[in-house]
């Protein structure tokens, strides 16, 4: 197997475009959007959706396939890295802000992974409508949250109406708000809940369901308050007595005696998990070089090659920085060029998800130390980049349960053997 270190030229383009992007409309307002956590960077959303929408990238639906000329070199996938290194890029601008580009997230995700043809079509081809359109995903509940076998959501199949009534309470979800809410100012969005059609079934009764905006019984409660990504609205979402479509479930409506449905569900993180590393990677690369931009101002620079002797505190420290991001990406670069090859990724997926999580903390609190007052003030960006990498250690799985996960697929044990 050969393997190509040069960046391919497609992604080398949509680089060029999302610099200028974060140079220009996201770095000068991310300030800004950090202290007034709960408004919308409408000029930002807008933007972006009409250039997602431009360049074809805002369609999620499948597209009908053309009969491919045979004697024509087919062109390797491409798909998740160039989503990785756009997500670097936009998330070196500011990773809250991103986290408020419209498209589909995770919730589009869980269709895209889960979904039949029918639902794909439906649900997927409105982000490449005339509004920005938000999808989210629904899954950590107060009692519930890494132990997704934990959730207590219920969806009950009342029979004479042939639609799914759904209760529970859904917590921290990313841009729940503005996937449930109905504006004037974006298209139809949804949610996608995780709830349990059968609770003795244990993860073979997890299903996940489609809950469109404007439905009745799906209703944001609270907007939290957060250390970072503060652009981003995190929301509590209760579910009561909500009543969805039968066709709206992922999956199929009866309980199997086997977990394959949990599984597919799932399947949906080993697809996102770099892609959350990317964003990390982001954020951390931002730092380091924030961190070097102002030491070459104090006349100091970084000396390459010369024995680790000899070399000072500071340039060891610099170096090490930069040793463990460029391991961290080519980590995430092996994970989403096997998403691309229809690889099964799972290790790799969680082994590039703990490694970014761990690099991004360290890079942007060594950056904070190095600079003393100068990284501590609100003054530069440096603090909000140590407040917003904390969330890739977080988010989309918990570097506890990742390392779990890498774990048992490293040894060979099932969840119930190894937890």
């Amino acid at each position: 197997m050969t393997i190509e270190f040069e960046t391919p030229k497609p992604i080398v383009q949509q680089q060029y475009v999302l610099k200028t992007v974060a140079d220009n409309m996201m770095r000068p307002h991310a300030r800004y959007f950090d202290e007034n956590e709960h408004e919308i960077p409408w000029d930002y959303i807008n933007f972006m959706h009409q250039a997602m929408k431009a360049s074809g990238a805002g369609s999620l639906a499948p597209k009908e396939k053309k009969d491919a000329d045979p004697n024509k070199p087919k062109r390797p996938p491409i798909g998740y890295q160039m989503l990785a290194h756009m997500l670097e890029i936009i998330s070196w601008g500011d990773a809250g802000m991103y986290l408020v580009t419209p498209g589909g997230g995770l919730g589009a995700a869980a269709v895209q992974s889960a979904g039949n043809p029918e639902q794909k079509k439906k649900f997927l081809a409105r982000f490449a409508g005339d509004k920005p359109t938000f999808a989210a995903m629904c899954m950590t509940e107060a009692g519930s949250g890494s132990d997704t076998s934990s959730i207590r959501a219920t969806a009950v199949l009342d029979e004479e109406t042939n639609e799914w009534v759904l209760n529970g309470e859904k917590i921290f979800v990313t841009a729940g708000e503005k996937a449930l809410t109905v504006r004037e100012e974006t298209g139809k969005g949804f949610i996608v809940v995780w709830a349990t059609i059968d609770p003795e079934a244990g993860r073979a009764g997890m299903r996940s369901f489609v809950v469109e905006a404007g439905t009745p019984g799906a209703t944001v409660t609270k907007l939290e308050n957060k250390l970072g990504i503060r652009a981003s609205d995190t929301a509590v979402i209760v579910l009561q007595d909500c009543r969805v479509p039968f066709e709206n479930i992922l999956g199929k409506p009866t309980v199997e005696k086997t977990t394959k449905g949990f599984k597919g569900a799932m399947a949906t993180f080993d697809a996102t998990r770099p892609l959350v590393a990317a964003i990390g990677m982001g954020v951390a690369r931002a730092a380091l070089e924030f961190l070097k931009e102002k030491l070459a101002e104090e006349g100091i620079e970084i000396r390459y090659g010369v024995p680790r002797n000899r070399l000072t505190s500071i340039e060891r420290d610099v170096i090490d920085m930069e040793v463990m991001a460029r391991s961290a990406w080519l980590m995430v670069l092996k994970a989403v060029w096997m998403a691309d090859n229809q690889k099964h990724n799972a290790l790799e997926a969680s082994m590039s998800k703990v490694k970014a999580g761990d690099v991004g903390v360290k890079i942007t609190q060594k950056a904070v130390e190095i600079l003393g007052p100068l990284g501590y003030s609100r003054e530069y960006l440096l603090e909000k980049w140590f407040r917003d990498a904390k969330i890739t250690d977080i988010y989309e799985g918990t570097g506890q349960i990742n390392r779990l996960v890498v774990a048992r697929n490293l040894l060979g044990y099932r969840g119930s053997e190894l937890r």
